[in-house]
This record gives C-alpha cells, structure tokens and sequence, in this order.
C-alpha cells in the first residue's frame, strides 16, 4: 500500500505482496498476469534475424471490406501522419509480424472492433514488411509482437504486449469512451459541482477513481459502463483518474485513496461509503447496498 507524505507518494519494498484485485496509488502498471487467449504461443521477438521481406500490396489496391477501418501503415512519415490526423480521438496500433501466430490470432478482435468504434483510429504495422517498417519499430522501441501502443493527441498514454481479446477490448473502452453515459471528471471542481448537482434529486452518485495505466481499473470499466446504462434512472456513474493533473491527485490525497480501483458512493452530498477492488460481483453488491435494496 502506499503511503502520501508531505505530497510524495512512498514505493513499498519490492518483496510485498500486492492484492490481485488492487493496485496501490504510487504503481503506474498492472499487478495483474496478462490475460492470453487459448493456444497463445510465445512472444516473437523482433531481431533482425527473424525479419521476413514480404511484398504488399500495389498502390490503390482496394482492401478487404472487413480491414477497410484498419489503416495499414508503411513509414514513420505514414505513421506520424495518421496520428496527427486523428487529432483528439483515441489511436490503437497494432504492431505484428507475418510469422507471429499470436498476432494472426489476434488481429481480427482488432478488425471487429474497428467495426463498432467509430470514434476510435486503428493502425497496423507489420514490423518484417520493410526497412522502414523496422525502423519505425525502432523509434517506437518495440521488440516484441504483438505489442499494442494506445495515442491521444499525438502522446502515447498506454501500451501492453501479449494481451488476449478481453484486455484488448477493456483498453480501448477504458481509453476511447467519449459516449457512455459515465461522466469524465478532470478536477476537484467537478466533483464539487457534480455533488451540487445531485444534492436535491436523490440519485446515488458512484465515482470510480483509478490511474491511467491500471489493470484492474481497466479490468472492471466495461462493467462499469453496462452499469451506467441500465441504472441511468437511479445512479449516476462518473470517473477521475488520479494522475492526470495534480487537482485530481490532490482530491485522491484529499479522500485518502491509497489503493485503486476505488469507488466513493455519494448521496445527498455526503459520501456514504466506498469499495475498493476490481470484483464485478462485489462492486453491484454495493452499488445495490447505497441504494437502500437488500441483497441476501
């Protein structure tokens, strides 16, 4: 767990044990094993002895209808290209080799979501199709496929390697949702002035708080989102991660949040409790506790 003092946040020793469901505030990385599909073969990596030249395709060449949403990028001129295009919206990259079955196995998750993110940029780079593709790989320090690299307004804010579908998905909703009904808090005010909001109406306030790059945060969102939709009525569901400026580190400290994912229950302008974890189960429990319903 760690400790703020005097605005530094303390790294426990390296020999304690961390909680699967729960990552202490001062980690900026998953404590959770990567998920991989069935079947998952090592990780291949990128030396130039395992680099295979393969032709592509003509300029103009019409692409497949299934891929049409997935840009396939050639250069690191292509690729800064599309990042800059993309200006705000969420930019997954995909980078693979043709000889990399964990990368055949996974490309069309990334395809199907391509498909209901409209919102969302997806770009492929094929690390063994060129000189240029490998240093593009280079710049971008990736040696290992298939590794994922997430972009918002031209910075890179996350990336993971050897993930199966379900952390794939988990991503791209926890870092793309523009859409949902849960609302983005980016300070201390906001939180203020949601509670103001909500003082009168009755309706449970649940605020998730994590960090940016936080597996189980990441983990628990798409419940949090199917959550927001069918108890819009009753709930409002809202989030602030911790380290994206120093209003929403200060109200973590202000809260005394120590371990992340945590979620505050607010009503009638006053907090009435939190659960701190990533389980799904236990998190409705609660969500149903402040309600006022008796669960058995």
């Amino acid at each position: 767990m760690a400790t703020i003092t005097n605005n530094f946040i303390f790294k426990p020793p390296l020999s304690c044990s961390t909680h699967p469901k729960l990552l202490p505030l001062h980690s900026l990385r998953s404590s959770l094993p990567f998920f991989l599909t069935k079947n998952y073969s090592p990780r291949i990596a990128l030396r130039a002895s395992n680099f295979i030249t393969k032709a592509t395709a003509a300029p103009g060449a019409k692409k497949a209808p299934r891929d049409e949403r997935v840009q396939r990028v050639h250069s690191i001129e292509e690729f800064d290209t599309a990042l800059q295009a993309a200006k705000d919206k969420l930019v997954v990259v995909e980078y693979a080799t043709s000889d990399s079955s964990e990368s055949s196995e996974i490309y069309p998750f990334l395809v199907e979501l391509s498909r209901t993110c409209n919102d969302v940029e997806f770009l492929l780079v094929m690390g063994d199709e060129s000189e240029k593709t490998r240093e593009l790989c280079k710049r971008e320090k990736v040696d290992k496929v298939p590794h994922f690299t997430f972009y918002k307004s031209m910075e890179k804010i996350h990336e993971e390697e050897a993930i199966g579908p379900d952390m794939l998905v988990g991503d791209v909703l926890y870092y793309g949702d523009n859409h949902s009904a849960v609302l983005q808090l980016h300070s201390k005010e906001d939180v203020e002035k949601l509670i103001e909001e909500h003082k009168v109406d009755n309706k449970l306030i649940v605020l998730d708080v994590g960090l940016k790059h936080c597996g189980p945060c990441v983990k628990v969102y798409p419940t949090v989102i199917k959550l927001s939709r069918t108890m819009s009525d009753t709930v409002v569901f809202a989030r602030m991660n911790g380290d994206e400026n120093d209003s929403c580190m200060q109200f973590l400290r202000d809260m005394e949040v120590v371990q992340v994912p945590t979620f505050l229950f607010i009503r009638d302008g006053q907090i009435k409790g939190r659960y701190v974890g990533s389980g799904k189960g236990e998190l409705i429990g609660e969500i149903l506790r402040y309600q006022g319903v008796f669960v058995t």
